[in-house]
């Protein structure tokens, strides 16, 4: 089975999880998917990059995820989503994903 790079599945949990939440309008459900998307990730980073990499990542992830909410009182929700899921994204292909 083709490994799934963990930049692919940060921004699927960021993205997917705001959407999730916004058009079935609970909140709780895009966290299911958040989280799930999240700790696919971390394992996916955890196995190229080690363990270190791995939780500074994960705490971008997490970062992206809570600085969205006051960024989206700046700039709308959807381009802070946005935004942040490319940032952590971008970590992601950089530090992990690059190397396998």
């Amino acid at each position: 089975m083709p490994k799934i790079p963990g930049a692919a599945l940060a921004a699927t949990g960021l993205i997917g999880g705001y959407g999730v939440a916004r058009w079935t309008k609970k909140r709780p459900l895009g966290g299911v998917v958040l989280a799930a998307a999240g700790t696919l990730a971390a394992r996916e980073w955890n196995a190229r990059a080690g363990a270190p990499t791995a939780a500074a990542l994960t705490g971008a992830y997490l970062a992206g995820f809570a600085g969205s909410h006051p960024l989206a009182k700046k700039v709308g929700a959807w381009p802070s989503v946005l935004g942040v899921a490319g940032a952590v994204a971008l970590a992601s292909w950089a530090l992990a994903d690059r190397r396998g």
